[in-house]
């Protein structure tokens, strides 16, 4: 991956040859009144440090599952999650290591902000509950509120900011405890595509900064062919691994990158296993 010199490593990398995150035979069932339902078959992936993953798949195929059980909010039913040399899960417990968790940011559907908060103290909220001083959760509300094109609203109220502003909140306050990985489920989805290609735009330019690893869960295909190092396709549940998909545009990727014959290959080939009319 190309990144600008000076890039910013992630805060805990992930040892030499190791992998951020390691998911050996994961899956999960759950218990309904009409008996057991499977969303996800044991599930075999690894996840480099700094690589950018998307999930992509139909609805109801177990990706945004996978991405919660990832984020430690679902136990797996089966299965072991390592977060760089951590367990998430220990065996037998279905509470998530707190260590581990540490190491993640989860930026959710919605964007989740307090409306009688400004835009910083929203930012600067997980700092608040480790009880970090003000001072020092103004200074890094505002380099991340930069990070993400929100310098000028740090004293708003979210009333006044866009559906897509709103998310670039939800970004920044999610990478304010400096994670080293970063877990998203649909952000955009509800964005128009003006919006939604300029929120892309900014994630690209944002993971490319950080050097974070970042796992995307959408089921926009351009949007997963866009961002992504490889594109995981995930099948009608319950959900399995159909193919791993590289993606090897160069970085930065600019918007007109869908002109491209390969762009249009790739979404194509997804499209077909995906089952879509073209």
């Amino acid at each position: 991956m190309n990144r600008p010199a000076g890039a910013t490593p992630p805060p805990e990398p992930t040892p030499a040859g190791g992998a951020a995150i390691s998911i050996k035979g994961v899956g999960k069932e759950y218990t309904t009144d009409a008996g057991p339902v499977r969303a996800l078959l044991p599930t075999d992936l690894e996840i480099k440090p700094r690589e950018f993953v998307v999930l992509l798949g139909p609805s109801g195929c177990g990706k945004t599952t996978l991405l919660r059980m990832l984020g430690g909010l679902i136990t797996p039913t089966e299965g072991s999650i390592t977060i760089g040399d951590r367990p998430l899960f220990a065996e037998g417990d279905s509470s998530p290591s707190q260590e581990a968790l540490g190491s993640l940011g989860f930026v959710f559907q919605q964007a989740t902000l307090m409306p009688w908060r400004k835009i910083w103290k929203n930012i600067a909220l997980p700092l608040e509950v480790k009880r970090v001083k003000k001072q020092e959760r103004r200074r890094r509300a505002a380099e991340l509120a930069e990070s993400v094109g929100l310098s000028d609203f740090l004293e708003h109220y979210p009333r006044a900011l866009s559906g897509g502003m709103q998310q670039r909140v939800a970004i920044a306050r999610a990478l304010i405890h400096r994670p080293s990985i970063l877990l998203m489920d649909e952000p955009f989805g509800a964005l128009d595509a003006m919006t939604r290609d300029q929120m892309n735009a900014m994630l690209q330019q944002l993971w490319m900064d950080t050097g974070k690893t970042v796992v995307l869960v959408t089921h926009s295909i351009s949007e997963a062919v866009f961002l992504a190092d490889r594109v995981v396709l995930l099948s009608q549940r319950p959900g399995r691994i159909q193919d791993i998909v590289d993606i090897d545009f160069e970085r930065p990727r600019g918007l007109d990158i869908s002109k491209d014959p390969r762009f249009g290959q790739i979404v194509q080939r997804l499209r077909a296993q995906l089952g879509e009319v073209s």
